[in-house]
C-alpha cells in the first residue's frame, strides 16, 4: 500500500503474477537534447518539450511552427529593406554608423547587401537553434526575441523613411 501512496503503481502489484521484464534498453532518449540527423531530413519529430521537467532544460528541436517561419521571413525582408534604404540615404550624403557594415560598404553595394543578408541570416539561425532556451536574467525565452528583432528593424526602417521623405 505504501507504493500506491507514492504514486508508483495505479493498482497494488499482484504477488502471484510474474513481474514484467523491462523492455527498454540503453540510454533514455529524453536525455538526448540534439535532434538526430535523419529526422532533420524528413519532417522531424519534436517541436516542443512535452513534460514539465523537460521545459527547464535546453532542447534543440527539428520542427518549427509557422509563426517562427513567418518571423524569419519578415526579419530577412526587413533586413533587405533596411539595406536598400541605407543605400538610398548614402546617395543623398548620409553615412553608415555601423562600423561592420561601413567596412563592407567600402567594397561596393553588392558586398554590402550580401553581408547584411548573411549576417542577419546567421543571427536568425542562432535565434532559431536556441529558440527554447530560457534566459533567466531577463526572464524570457529566446523565441520571444524574434518579435524584438522585428520591432527594432521596423523602427530603423521608419527612421530611414523619415530621413528620406520628411527631411528632404
Amino acid at each position: 500500500m505504501e507504493n500506491i501512496k507514492k504514486g508508483k503503481y495505479a493498482v497494488p502489484p499482484d504477488p502471484h503474477k510474474q513481474t514484467r521484464r523491462e523492455r527498454r534498453g540503453g540510454r533514455e532518449r529524453r536525455h538526448d537534447i540534439y535532434a538526430r540527423f535523419p529526422y532533420l531530413l524528413a519532417n522531424g519529430r519534436r517541436e516542443s518539450a512535452r513534460r514539465e521537467e523537460d521545459r527547464t532544460r535546453y532542447f534543440f528541436f527539428d520542427r518549427y511552427n509557422q509563426k517562427i517561419f513567418a518571423a524569419i521571413i519578415t526579419i530577412l525582408m526587413l533586413s533587405i529593406t533596411d539595406a536598400m534604404l541605407t543605400l538610398m540615404l548614402i546617395e543623398r550624403g548620409s553615412s553608415e554608423l555601423n562600423p561592420v557594415m561601413a567596412y563592407f560598404l567600402e567594397y561596393g553595394t553588392l558586398p554590402f547587401i550580401v553581408a547584411k543578408y548573411v549576417l542577419t541570416s546567421f543571427g536568425v539561425l542562432m535565434l532559431l537553434i536556441f529558440k527554447n532556451v530560457f534566459i533567466s536574467k531577463i526572464s524570457v525565452y529566446t523565441q520571444s526575441l524574434f518579435a524584438c528583432v522585428i520591432v527594432t528593424f521596423a523602427g530603423v526602417i521608419c527612421w530611414e523613411l523619415f530621413l528620406l521623405y520628411i527631411t528632404r
